[in-house]
Order: structure tokens, then sequence, then C-alpha cells
């Protein structure tokens, strides 16, 4: 291996492991800006759906832009979840797919955005999600941002 190939491989290698992972844009300000979304208070039904536990930021709790947002999705009785029906959705009026930017964040656990950027305020996001049998759950957050 010529002196060039060597620089050229251990360049890649120490990029690779350096170089800081980008942050996604979750929310902007403008759509932060937006009314907030009228919702019907949820029922209290039982929930058969997959298990969703919000792991990271906790619900209430307040956060600095840019922070780790990770969600877990469980089965539940053993019935497989449905990845395609996962949807999050931003609750402001119109409501604000945030599917499209979460997209690559998807893992087979649940979500897992290293650095998701979200302007000052106060943020609900509703993540629904199907088992395989089209039974279905739905989660909220409200997320604190200092």
């Amino acid at each position: 291996m010529k002196a060039h190939q060597i620089y050229l491989l251990l360049f890649t290698i120490l990029t690779s492991i350096f170089v800081p992972i980008r942050a996604q844009t979750l929310i902007s300000e403008q759509e932060a800006a937006l009314p907030a979304y009228i919702s019907k208070p949820a029922s209290r039904s039982i929930i058969r759906g997959p298990v969703v536990k919000w792991v990271n930021p906790k619900n209430g709790i307040t956060v600095s832009s840019p922070f780790e947002l990770n969600v877990l999705l469980q089965p539940r009785e053993g019935v497989e979840i449905d990845p395609s029906s996962l949807k999050v959705t931003y609750l402001k009026s119109p409501l604000i797919d945030l599917m499209p930017r979460l997209r690559t964040a998807v893992t087979q656990n649940g979500i897992e955005l290293k650095q998701a950027i979200v302007p000052t305020g106060s943020h609900t996001i509703r993540l629904t999600i199907k088992d395989v049998e089209g039974r279905e759950t739905n989660s909220q957050i409200t997320i604190q941002v200092k």
C-alpha cells in the first residue's frame, strides 16, 4: 500500500469517527408559531396495541435543543408491530406530519434521533402505532424546550 493510500484510509477512518452527528430540525420556528390543535379528551379504554415508551425526553421535563429523541416500541402479547403504521404528528393547527423528518431515525425498536432541533417553547407530539392485528396505541408527550 502506497503512502497516499494509507493517508486516504486514515483520513476516512478518522472523519467517520470524529465528524459530528448531523442535527435534524424536527420542528421549525414557523410551525411552532401555529395555533395549538384542539383535540377531544382521550377516552379511557383498555390499550391492547403495542407498548410505547418515551425514553428521552421524559414528559414534562425541560430540555435544551438539540436533544436526543428516543422512543421504544414493543409488541404486546406476542403480536408483532406493523412498522408501516407508525405516525408521528405535531399537534398544531393544521396537524404536521413529522414522519418525513424521522424516517432515517426509525429503527426496528422505535425511534432514535440523536440531535432533534426544536424551538423554545412547549411542543405536543402524538405517536400512533398498530400491531399486525390492527390494535392501535396512541401516545402523546409534551416537550418543554428552553
